[in-house]
């Protein structure tokens, strides 16, 4: 049965219920991407994904509807960004969407993160953001006392509440060495920490196989695999093509297709 934490009453700026989703509410609940596709191969690949993870105390906190809007975030030493951010909490995923935005849930649902990261005595936390797509950018957390630790290609920032003093959490790196070590064709580097990663994934290959171009998939299995194989921060995603980086994020096929013919000729 649904057991949501009510952090708040009434519709005011700031104010919002929110349901904390556990392994024995997530059937009933879900986790808001996909939630009109539970019965695609994404949606089930996630969720297989998020039971494993919320043994490794993952949180996920839920707008209660009609509001739309989640976080997602682990400890650092869990978390399946490209960060080493051992003793912070990491924020996957932080999402307002439409009417509910501009009504200060975000930083509601920030806040939920924050409040869990100093009850259990973190250093702080942490985010990757970007300025282009497919993450929140860092507005936002730089309003709410969050500051940059370290930036890369092509519009990341790293973005980080500190607690106390001491070392900040950091990028894990060598982006352009893992990329280059894919060699020729395109791949696709991929995990199942976003339910639209499947389709991503049946675009990339598709396209690839119309403009003539070898293509594999790799799979992330883990933590480890994506601070080894992963060629940007954002860690579960990406395009790889002829050992560059092409994209980190979702593309359609109307707009990968003419890239890929390009790199052909």
């Amino acid at each position: 049965m649904m057991n949501p934490k009510k952090t708040a009453g009434g519709t005011r700026p700031g104010q919002a219920e929110i349901v904390t989703v556990t392994a024995d509410n997530l059937e009933e609940q879900g986790f808001f991407c996909y939630m009109s596709k539970r019965k695609t191969e994404g949606y089930a690949r996630k969720q297989r994904w998020l039971r494993d993870r919320l043994a490794e105390d993952l949180g996920l906190k839920l707008l209660v509807l009609p509001e739309r809007g989640f976080i997602e975030y682990l400890p650092g030493e869990f978390s399946w960004r490209a960060v080493r951010a051992d003793g912070y909490m990491m924020i996957h995923c932080l999402w307002v969407v439409g009417r509910s935005k501009g009504r200060g849930f975000g930083a509601a649902l920030l806040g939920e993160c924050v409040g869990e990261a100093k009850r259990l005595g973190m250093k702080g936390v942490a985010m990757v953001t970007s300025e282009k797509n497919w993450l929140a950018g860092r507005k936002l957390l730089a309003v709410q006392g969050f500051e940059c630790a370290a930036e890369a290609a092509p519009a990341f920032s790293l973005m980080v509440k500190k607690f106390g003093k001491g070392p900040s959490p950091e990028f894990a790196g060598g982006w352009e060495d893992k990329a280059r070590a894919f060699g020729r064709g395109l791949t696709v580097v991929r995990s199942d920490q976003c339910p639209y990663i499947v389709d991503a994934t049946a675009i990339a290959v598709g396209a690839a196989k119309k403009a003539g171009i070898r293509s594999r998939v790799v799979e992330l299995r883990s933590r480890e695999d994506v601070l080894r194989l992963s060629p940007t921060p954002y860690g579960v995603f990406s395009l790889v093509l002829d050992g560059n980086l092409l994209s980190y994020h979702y593309e359609l096929e109307k707009d990968l297709l003419p890239l890929l013919r390009a790199a052909k000729r």
